[in-house]
């Protein structure tokens, strides 16, 4: 049997973080990557930027971002689901992301344009997520440790809350599968949530979740997660519960990323497939709101929505990677996309008649709004009426699943019987959902998965040492 002081399952940016602040303290890491060297990183290959508290602007980030805001922003979009004392202690040492990541190898460079306006409150990576990736791999192999690629947990030995060994098998999705087992002193899951598991996805949700479509990687299949359920960890969260946003319907099932998401829906309207609008398009500003609507489409019938603007609105948003529909008239683009076109244009009316004039600013909560409509659409409703018009498909995007294991604040997994395991730990999605119970704010995934990396990886290496 190979011997490790710590063995991590996963190989996104919260499994780097406690495998780099492990090392560094001393301890023998091994990383178990289910993906191929390729594939490598889960979800965090998609990611732009990080949401981070800072007291200051430093040249890339424009303004201070103060923990306070930062919770009066986490409280408004979890409606207060969540473990008040974890989301304090993520968000406290958010301040200290940028240092530990910029100490590591990681660039930043200005936000990008579109409607996720973040220049003040998100540092965003130079050349992306997967930059970031390449960046902490050679930090964390250049400290020494051990990284197996194509390689997924299988069996946990687990023996009253107690960490003992893990089968892991390289080669897993092969016709030659080799099993081995590695024992360490501690075990950290970093392995992500369910949702490229479309049976797992299919219990909670019905059969709608076979229509959604998966944005990240196709390695998040909940595997860490059922055996560690399956060992006496407790859960926290709903299984229905994740981060979901309305993704172009044109998308693949799998691993479409960021580029196939889509932030027009506060410059137009969205129907459904009946040609009705169904949510208040302009309601907060969108990366306050562009992860509920995922789950919205995904409650309409055959989980599918439609954007619809005109020619004034077509260049205020960050475009996907394929081209809108087009079209001179409404009753042609109806037509185009698979509505009714007489349904189509009278809810157009309807919504052109209740559109109040104002001062249209995409920057802030403007007074275009209308009146005397259900649902309403609070800012930024201007008529629909200049041609050509635009449509763009949207399907539900799922990002990441929220129930996974509950930690305490030293990020130790809590047994069933609400004790703390002494060398079982989790970070990243795994365990989000103890700050994420609903809602989303741009960001707040990688910096959960960092600061949480980076106290599992600790908390291990003070275990080994003692």
């Amino acid at each position: 049997m190979t011997r490790y002081d710590v063995l991590i399952a996963g190989g996104g940016n919260a499994a780097l973080s406690a495998a780099i602040s492990a090392a560094r303290d001393g301890a023998r890491v091994c990383i178990v990557e289910a993906a191929p060297r390729a594939w490598r990183g889960g979800n965090t290959r998609h990611t732009r930027n990080c949401r981070i508290a800072h007291d200051a602007g430093n040249g890339i980030l424009t303004g201070p971002y103060p923990v306070a805001e930062y919770t009066e922003d986490l409280m408004r979009v979890t409606g207060g689901v969540t473990d008040e004392e974890l989301a304090a202690i993520t968000l406290e040492r958010s301040r200290e992301v940028w240092d530990f990541l910029a100490g590591n190898g990681v660039h930043f460079q200005p936000s990008l344009g579109g409607t996720l306006s973040l220049g003040r409150t998100n540092a965003f990576f130079m050349g992306g997520g997967r930059a970031m990736l390449n960046a902490l791999y050679r930090t964390a192999e250049d400290l020494g440790v051990d990284v197996f690629y194509d390689t997924a947990v299988t069996a946990l030995r687990i023996e009253d809350g107690f960490f003992v060994s893990a089968t892991v098998t390289e080669n897993w999705q092969s016709e030659t599968p080799r099993p081995r087992e590695i024992g360490a002193r501690c075990f950290v899951a970093a392995s992500g949530g369910f949702e490229a598991n479309i049976e797992w996805l299919t219990d909670a949700w019905g059969p709608a979740a076979r229509n959604f479509l998966i944005r990240g990687t196709p390695y998040n299949t909940g595997g860490v997660l059922r055996l560690l359920m399956e060992s006496g960890i407790r859960t926290t969260g709903q299984p229905d519960q994740c981060h979901a946003v309305a993704v172009d319907g044109r998308a693949p099932k799998f691993d479409g990323g960021i580029v196939t998401r889509l932030d027009c829906v506060p410059f137009g309207i969205v129907v459904n497939a009946h040609a009705e609008r169904f949510y208040d398009e302009g309601e907060d500003f969108w990366p306050k709101r562009y992860a509920i609507w995922g789950r919205l489409v995904a409650a309409q019938p055959e989980q599918i929505g439609h954007v619809i603007i005109d020619a004034k609105s077509i260049d205020l948003f960050m475009p996907s990677v394929f081209p809108p529909e087009k079209a001179d008239t409404l009753e042609e683009l109806a037509t185009r996309i698979g509505l009714d076109p007489a349904r189509l244009c009278e809810t157009v009316a309807r919504f052109n008649v209740a559109c109040i004039p104002g001062d249209f600013d995409h920057t802030t909560h403007d007074t275009c709004r209308t009146e005397g409509l259900d649902p309403p659409k609070s800012h930024w409703a201007r008529p629909i009426e200049t041609g050509p018009f635009y449509a763009y498909t949207l399907r539900p995007g799922i990002t990441f699943t929220y129930m996974g294991v509950k930690v305490n604040r030293d990020a130790r997994m809590v047994m069933q019987d609400g004790t703390a395991s002494p060398n079982l730990f989790a970070a990243g999605e795994i365990m989000a959902g103890n700050i994420l119970g609903q809602g989303y704010l741009a960001g707040i995934g990688m910096t959960i998965g960092t600061v949480f990396g980076r106290i599992a990886g600790t908390e291990a290496a003070r275990y080994v040492s003692n």
